[in-house]
């Protein structure tokens, strides 16, 4: 493994020990609202503290992204660029729903090298280094084979944030539903990319994400043999918060089905997208 993954795993195990504490006490944390239906606990904090002391002791010099602490450190002096999300999916955690995670990746020079998602309550560990694979607990994964959509397992995440979009989401998700085996919808955007990494999805889409959600689940897939992009299969996913994924045969389907309701304020959200 390679050093810089070590240490994100270790990140993420402490994160998780932190969560899975708190998780005993659930009614004890105090948590406060974001936004619509965006909520943020003690735990979030305190979680993405343990993190970052750990990416900054064995890595001092470089930039960090954070969802709860935004920006740390110049990410445009850095060549390396921490993203993380220390709590994915905490509402669910809040309702004692087992289905959260922690994300971690890093950039360099702009380009994904390594990532972690590390889901605590099942111990499960989804680890991925750019040309080496993927992995789940040290046992390599791939992407799904299966090519005919009807047969296919489909994660999606209904947007909370911003409901701009809901009603371009909901006709695309009226086409998607006739036509699959199934849709889930779990909660944690991190989980379900990982999900399909290792093959438990065929598919996956959802409007409206931070990068932080993404980041580390996009080298999940790519390095289990996928593919991931916008919703118009361009490279925007990170900077515009839209994104489809799946093994090479379901993401071209996939693009099919989403196109014809795809509006002009969500492509103009693709094409206008910042770096970050």
């Amino acid at each position: 493994m390679h050093p810089m993954l070590t240490i994100a795993v270790k990140a993420a195990r402490r994160a998780g020990s932190i969560i899975n504490r708190a998780s005993q006490n659930l009614d004890l944390l105090n948590v406060s609202k974001k936004s619509h239906s965006d909520y943020v606990s003690e735990v979030d904090g305190a979680a993405e503290d343990a993190i970052i002391k750990v990416l900054l002791t064995a890595y001092p010099d470089h930039a960090i992204l954070a969802e709860e602490s935004g920006r740390q450190g110049d990410h445009k002096k850095s060549e390396f660029q921490w993203i993380i999300d220390p709590l994915d999916g905490t509402t669910n955690f809040l309702h004692g729903f087992p289905k959260y995670s922690v994300s971690i990746a890093v950039r360099h020079k702009g380009v994904l090298s390594h990532a972690v998602v590390y889901d605590p309550v099942l111990n499960e560990l989804f680890t991925a280094s750019r040309g080496s694979g993927a992995y789940l607990n040290d046992h390599r994964i791939r992407v799904s084979k299966r090519s005919r959509f009807e047969d296919c397992l489909i994660g999606t995440g209904i947007p909370f944030r911003d409901l701009t979009h809901i009603d371009a989401y909901f006709a695309m998700l009226k086409d998607i539903v006739p036509r699959t085996a199934g849709i889930r919808r779990p909660g944690s955007a991190a989980l379900d990319l990982a999900y399909v990494a290792a093959g438990r999805y065929d598919g996956f889409w959802e409007i409206g994400l931070a990068p932080w959600d993404m980041a580390a689940g996009c080298l999940l897939i790519t390095e289990a043999g996928g593919l991931v992009g916008d919703l118009e299969g361009n490279g925007t996913q990170l900077e515009s918060g839209q994104v489809i994924a799946g093994n090479p045969k379901v993401f071209g389907q996939l693009l099919q089905v989403i196109a014809p309701h795809l509006t002009p304020e969500l492509i103009e959200v693709q094409r206008t997208a910042k770096p970050i």
